[in-house]
């Protein structure tokens, strides 16, 4: 059925965001600024227009008919995500990948599924129809899942200040703002490609089919690209960095020095270009698994959020980000995953229950 291909999909770009950090972890002599503008570029920027000419039939015909009004608020509400995505990137460095996912991302999955059907005054007439009930059980129990994650995430924070294992520089006091920041601002994003539909409409009238999102995020991500730019400059300005894209601030007293500076800047553009891959993969994948979920296609974010935590969460285990940590700990992120497990079980039903009565 349309709807388990849809969930599919999601589980794919959930996937793909779940670990689009990871590479991260392999970049030296590298500011902050200078690798998430690099890597900006590539899943904001570079890669939607890209792919939009590659899967949109006569893009340019699509633009042309597209009502102005959708693609500035488009524009606008993406401009927005992209400052929680910078927040959220930030909070990484603070807090791990696992627990960032888990306040950002619960706060994202709650606002952003609900807020496209309430803008448009449909919330009470969608959640009276068949499979509406396992819906709002599926992002209740989704929520649930994910704050069970900042509560192992906290018991995280005891284990490492107390084993110091790691060398972890986790802080909550400056992780848990910048995570409240971008879980906000990040759920204005499925409601960015809720503005984009009647752009979509005539990408879908020209052939695009179920590739049809791919016109939205030309707008949507670069909006996200702009205020990501423009913060990222400031840093770059601030902070004298700007030389960083050349050599990387190494000890270049001996030309083996000088060597191996050049070889780590090799490394730090592909996996800036991974990162920005493996991010824009989930967009991708999302827009493919949204146009098949359906008359309950607003809870495409919900899962779509549910399944990013339960993997960025396998993620930190796989990354050893949780080695040091007391047996209580690692039993409440299990127990979390199972309720995310089960929340992404009833929002896959409920949209097969809808789908039936269709």
């Amino acid at each position: 059925m349309e709807v388990i291909t849809g969930v599919l999909y999601h589980s794919v770009g959930a996937s793909c965001a779940a670990m689009c950090y990871t590479p991260q972890r392999k970049v030296a002599h590298w500011s902050w600024q200078t690798y998430w503008l690099a890597q900006a570029a590539v899943c904001w920027f570079l890669l939607p227009l890209i792919i939009a000419w590659f899967t949109i039939p006569n893009i340019t015909a699509v633009l042309h008919e597209a009502p102005a009004d959708a693609m500035y608020t488009t524009f606008l509400y993406g401009a927005a995500y992209g400052i929680g995505g910078t927040a959220f990137g930030m909070a990484i460095r603070y807090v791990g990948f696992s627990l960032t996912y888990a306040i950002a991302v619960g706060i994202s999955c709650v606002l952003g599924t609900l807020l496209p059907p309430l803008v448009h005054g449909e919330l009470s007439s969608l959640f009276g129809q068949k499979g509406s009930g396992l819906i709002v059980t599926g992002i209740t129990i989704g929520a649930l899942g994910i704050a069970l994650c900042g509560v192992a995430g906290r018991y995280k924070e005891h284990d490492l200040e107390i084993n110091k294992t790691s060398g972890s520089n986790f802080s909550l006091a400056k992780g848990l703002p910048l995570c409240l920041l971008a879980g906000v601002l990040s759920a204005v994003y499925g409601f960015s490609i809720d503005q984009g539909k009647p752009i979509a409409d005539i990408a879908e009238k020209y052939g695009s089919g179920n590739f049809k999102i791919n016109v939205v995020y030309i707008f949507s991500n670069t909006g996200a690209f702009l205020s990501t730019l423009i913060y990222c400059l400031y840093l770059h300005r601030k902070q004298s960095t700007f030389g960083e894209y050349r050599l990387p601030a190494a000890n270049n007293d001996h030309r083996s020095s000088e060597q191996k500076g050049r070889a780590q800047l090799a490394v730090n553009f592909i996996m800036a270009i991974l990162t920005g891959i493996l991010w824009y993969s989930q967009f991708f994948f999302y827009g493919l698994g949204h146009v098949r979920m359906g008359k309950y296609q607003y809870s495409s974010w919900a899962i779509h959020m549910i399944m990013l935590v339960l993997f960025s969460s396998i993620t930190g285990l796989v990354m050893k980000e949780w080695i040091g940590c007391r047996k209580k700990t690692i039993s409440m992120l299990v127990l979390a995953l199972i309720v995310l497990i089960l929340a992404v079980l009833a929002l896959t039903y409920g949209n097969v229950l809808s789908e039936v009565e269709g």
